[in-house]
């Protein structure tokens, strides 16, 4: 057995910051106490005033998309047409006629909102197949040569001959996008996107699988992965219906529920979440891909078979549909059946007092993402220009949701926004809508024991003696009068080291391990 003393540092112990020593032994937190009490140990840490803290769980990831962005063609910084056809013409000369895959384009945020044309990506790309996700992930920008590569598409509800493609179009080129890379290519960015994660703390995420999103063979390849190597640990949801052999795949790879982007609707930037009246810069009101009964079937046939299910639901259209789900299902196999399964919804972004009162209800993880609010919210966002002054800011109620009892379990929906959890307690803490703002205790537990806790795991995302030893350490510059690092000044704490079941998945080199 060996055993290291990590002596120095101030540790979240039962709530409170504390000056405190730590010992691991074999993978597990084995004595906590007074500084020089410890007992006899092999090795020993300096911390130096670090803080020791649990390392975060991000509930919502999209593991090979994000690998893809972080190997391939970032379009985050673009701010114009022109900016984006640059970036896909210097792509191509790196890849010399291989398909080009880019996300993170926001027409939002430039200054002119024109987008480029199919045959303007034909010729920056000299005509190859490309294929540019939008943000959100829910539409993308595509060359003529992609459009012509998915036969059958053009029959397909949101093609566009313009190239910006949406709704079922997008997810069959989408499909035909991602076939293009290879079995080594996907391990090898699913390799680096799970480093990058502990390189920012993280020590587990949610990965949303599913047929229309990432496909079998890929969560298959990702659980590999993160099974065979010292990586964060990787809990799959299965976004497909009951109905149409979810469980069955569910089963297959092993993953945890039926749940995650099993889309009810799209997405407010996209203008495909559904909503209940019209979009305020478009006479749309989004679409509505899963109905009500279909929602009650599929949680009916998962509380039978002891099953998570969950939903991906953004507008308030789609949630009246959860609202509606959620309220058949109770009656059909009895609320406590529902209440059981702690069921959950991802993003959950449009929910009136109705609402929240039925997801308390019905015992409904709330899985969402405070980094939207931070980009997209407040009076002059992104959901103002979509949804109008009314409605704009009103959306990702933390407050009230916490309030009336619902778990939240934070994430950042990697590669929509990137891995930084403490950006996403920073976002959930400071609230573009003050009434909506917690406190950052409750939203570092949202990041941490509670995505735990949602996947049946009680035992970790804590610092307590006989816990798993998965945590973080972070060099903090500016505390609160708690201890607690103080992020309202922009500060954000930089990662040191980040250990898994006393593995470690991260190591910034700047903490020595000595004998002791």
């Amino acid at each position: 057995m060996t055993s290291t003393l990590l002596a120095g540092g101030r540790v979240l112990h039962e709530g409170a910051v504390r000056d405190l020593d730590v010992v691991v032994r074999d993978g597990v937190l084995a004595w906590i106490g007074s500084r020089g009490a410890a007992p006899a140990v092999d090795r020993r840490i300096e911390l130096d005033g670090a803080h020791l803290m649990p390392a975060f769980v991000d509930g919502h990831v999209h593991t090979t998309d994000t690998g893809l962005m972080l190997a391939g063609l970032d379009l985050t910084g673009a701010r114009s047409k022109t900016d984006l056809l640059d970036l896909v013409a210097a792509r191509t000369q790196q890849l010399r006629g291989r398909t080009i895959l880019g996300h993170g384009w926001d027409e939002t945020t430039w200054p002119v909102r024109e987008l480029p044309t199919a045959s303007e990506l034909d010729r920056a790309s000299y005509g190859s197949l490309v294929y540019l996700s939008r943000v959100d992930v829910h539409s993308a920008l595509v060359s003529g040569a992609m459009l012509a590569s998915t036969p059958g598409a053009e029959r397909l509800e949101g093609w566009s001959a313009d190239g910006w493609v949406r709704r079922e179009a997008h997810n069959a080129i989408r499909g035909t996008a991602l076939a293009t890379v290879t079995g080594s290519q996907t391990s090898e960015v699913q390799r680096l996107a799970l480093r990058s994660a502990a390189a920012q703390g993280i020590a587990a995420v949610h990965e949303m699988a599913g047929p229309d999103i990432s496909g079998e063979d890929d969560a298959a390849s990702l659980l590999a992965l993160a099974r065979a190597e010292t990586l964060p640990e990787v809990v799959v949801y299965w976004g497909q219906l009951a109905s149409t052999g979810g469980l069955d795949v569910m089963r297959r790879l092993g993953a945890h529920g039926a749940a995650g982007d099993l889309s009810i609707d799209g997405a407010i930037g996209s203008r495909t979440a559904c909503l209940r009246t019209e979009y305020h810069d478009e006479h749309t009101h989004g679409a509505l891909y899963i109905d009500a009964a279909s929602i009650a079937d599929h949680l009916v046939q998962c509380s039978r078979e002891g099953v998570q299910a969950g939903f991906h639901v953004i507008g308030d259209g789609a949630m009246d549909a959860v609202v509606a789900g959620l309220r058949a299902a109770a009656a059909a196999v009895g609320r406590d059946a529902v209440r059981a399964l702690r069921h959950r919804l991802e993003h959950a972004e449009m929910c009136d007092g109705e609402a929240v009162a039925v997801l308390a209800e019905h015992g409904v993880i709330a899985s969402v993402q405070p980094a939207f609010d931070a980009f997209w919210g407040g009076t002059d966002g992104m959901y103002v220009d979509r949804l109008g002054p009314a409605r704009g800011p009103g959306l990702n109620p933390y407050g009230d949701l916490q309030r009336a009892g619902v778990p939240l379990v934070l994430g950042s929906d990697s590669p929509v926004t990137p891995f930084d959890p403490w950006g996403g307690v920073r976002g959930a803490v400071l609230h573009r809508t003050e009434s909506q703002r917690i406190d950052v205790a409750s939203a570092f537990d949202a990041h941490t024991r509670a995505g735990h806790d949602s996947v049946g795991d009680r035992e970790s995302g804590v610092i307590a003696v006989g816990a798993p030893a998965t945590y973080a350490i972070w060099a903090v510059a500016t505390t609160d009068e708690h201890g607690w690092p103080d992020l309202t000044t922009g500060f954000t704490p930089t990662c040191l080291r980040t250990v898994l079941r006393g593995s470690v998945l991260h190591d910034a080199g700047a903490l020595e391990e000595v004998a002791a």
